[in-house]
């Protein structure tokens, strides 16, 4: 006796997960239990101040002191921040989740009077509550698959707050346990 072709489909093996499909998902997840900072990268463009939220600052060179961070594609804040040249990476402390969220999410309030930006003198936009402020000109950038990794000569530092770091992990914002750093 044969079955009905609807029990036979829905009994079929799932297709095959390729390698390739395999290995990025694996990647996904040991980088989603890595804890990360946040920071909200901007700069000054031609139609306006543009910013986003990223967790992928890295420092890079002490001489000359360069840091590094990757955008995943060339249009809108990102693009904005890489035809401006010169950005500023704000640190962002635990206080400052909702501003994360606001950087991180499209059509989100950006820039607001409430937010407490600011500016340098050259127009960069820039929050002084932030932990650290690096205002930083774009030395270089490369592509990698639909990324861009970009690498910022800083050309300033403003010490902020003492504030706990916003961190990042499993999609969720969090603090840094000090305590786990006592000697």
């Amino acid at each position: 006796m044969t079955e009905p072709a609807s029990k036979a489909v829905s009994e079929a093996a799932p297709e095959a997960v390729s390698p390739e499909a395999a290995l990025a998902e694996d990647f996904k997840t040991a980088f989603r239990e890595h804890p990360a900072a946040v920071a909200i990268i901007a700069a000054r463009t031609s139609t306006g101040p543009v910013g986003l939220t990223a967790s992928s600052v890295s420092s890079v060179a002490v001489a000359p002191a360069t840091l590094s961070f990757s955008v995943t594609r060339a249009t809108g804040s990102a693009g904005g921040l890489l035809e401006a040249g010169d950005v500023t990476v704000n640190l962002l402390n635990v206080e400052q989740e909702q501003l994360a969220l606001d950087f991180a999410r499209s059509g989100a309030p950006r820039f607001t009077p409430e937010q407490g930006w600011e500016h340098f003198p050259t127009g960069e936009p820039y929050l002084p509550q932030a932990r650290e402020t690096l205002r930083c000109r774009i030395a270089s950038t490369v592509k990698v698959g639909g990324s861009t990794i970009v690498l910022a000569e800083v050309l300033e530092v403003l010490h902020g707050s003492s504030i706990p770091p916003l961190m990042y992990q499993n999609r969720r914002f969090g603090r840094l346990d000090a305590h786990s750093f006592e000697a």
